[in-house]
């Protein structure tokens, strides 16, 4: 049977296949589904800055600006001693599945700005996590703000962390740079341990019959794993961090294919939504199986082995790669019309 075991942050993981940042990690029992099914490790679900910055306004709201009429009284404002806050219910879910399960559990930062978020990153270590997932999902609307100073953003926030903390932390990020290899480049420099490819913002629709702008989240399809696969492949060889490839894993050849491109781990969220846990071992049977169909003794062996320099034409990951595309419709074109 092929050896799927892989290294990941510095973590030996059983096989590559890991359930990214979802609902499914908030139950202690899909955890152990996911685990019994073949989870290597888990992300966690999401601590979003907002929540906690709403919380803390609040609480402080309470403790320092309510005027309740009795100046005796008004000093004497206890916090209720079953009060919990967001942050405390994610610090004590990471303490449970830790308790609970035997592979390493990744804790998810999401947020933008420097405020909080190191005091959360000590925090987080402290509750048991085995590394830090840091999802900045900023969205550069502001015409005044340049891409130097969006790319500074993450630089600031990763290096500020990496101060505080000594687990290991991947960034997470969207392809929305001008060059995403620079940029991985001087998050590698920064101190990273890996990146994931990509992070998909949610788009906003319009309700034609409410005139309202509404959120749509829409879950990944297969296809959507080509853009991950292929900055993969350019980018396996020119840097030494863990790569893990997100967005659009749903299928073996999925796997195999981001595999092939040189990815440490596939994230998987939309599939197992969809699917259930269970689905990861019919993802885990069917990645054994394609090896051993293609004469690999092990995923490490495979791993890289068709990014851009080792592929037999390396420049079709590139430009020669979409003018080949437009030529292979030209031609469809004219054979329709003969």
């Amino acid at each position: 049977m092929p050896d799927l075991r892989t290294t990941y942050l510095g973590l030996e993981l059983a096989n590559p296949l890991v359930p990214s940042a979802s609902p499914l990690s908030r139950s202690l029992d899909m955890a152990r589904r996911l685990e019994d099914a073949g989870a290597a490790a888990l992300v966690m679900y999401s601590l979003f800055e907002e929540a906690v910055a709403a919380e803390d306004a609040e609480l402080a709201h309470f403790l320092h600006h309510q005027d309740i009429g009795h100046a005796e009284a008004t000093s004497f404002r206890p916090v209720p001693g079953d009060y919990h806050t967001t942050l405390d219910d994610y610090l004590e879910q990471i303490a449970r599945l830790k308790e609970a399960l035997e592979i390493p559990v990744i804790a998810s930062l999401n947020g933008v700005s420097m405020s909080g978020w190191v005091d959360h990153g000590r925090d987080l270590e402290s509750a048991g996590a085995d590394a830090l997932e840091l999802n900045v999902y900023h969205v550069a609307a502001d015409p005044e703000e340049s891409g130097a100073e969006v790319e500074a953003r993450y630089v600031d926030l990763l290096t500020a962390l990496k101060g505080a903390v000594r687990i290991p932390i991947t960034m997470k990020i969207s392809p929305q740079f001008s060059s995403v290899a620079h940029m991985v480049r001087r998050l590698e420099l920064a101190g990273a341990d890996g990146v994931a490819l990509f992070n998909r913002f949610y788009q906003p629709d319009i309700d034609l019959e409410t005139l309202q702008v509404n959120p749509v989240p829409q879950l990944s399809r297969s296809g959507d794993a080509l853009l991950t696969m292929r900055w993969i492949a350019i980018l396996r060889g020119q840097v030494g961090l863990s790569l893990a490839a997100t967005g659009g894993i749903h299928t073996t050849e999925d796997v195999v294919k981001v595999l092939l491109a040189g990815a440490d781990v596939t994230h998987l969220a939309s599939a197992l939504l969809q699917n259930g846990p269970e689905h990861l071992a019919l993802l885990r049977r069917g990645l054994s199986l394609w090896l051993e169909d293609h004469d690999y003794h092990s995923v490490a062996q495979m791993k890289g082995s068709l990014c851009q320099r080792n592929a037999p034409d390396p420049s079709a990951y590139e430009r020669t790669g979409y003018l080949e595309t437009l030529h292979g419709y030209h031609r469809a074109l004219k054979s329709w019309h003969l």
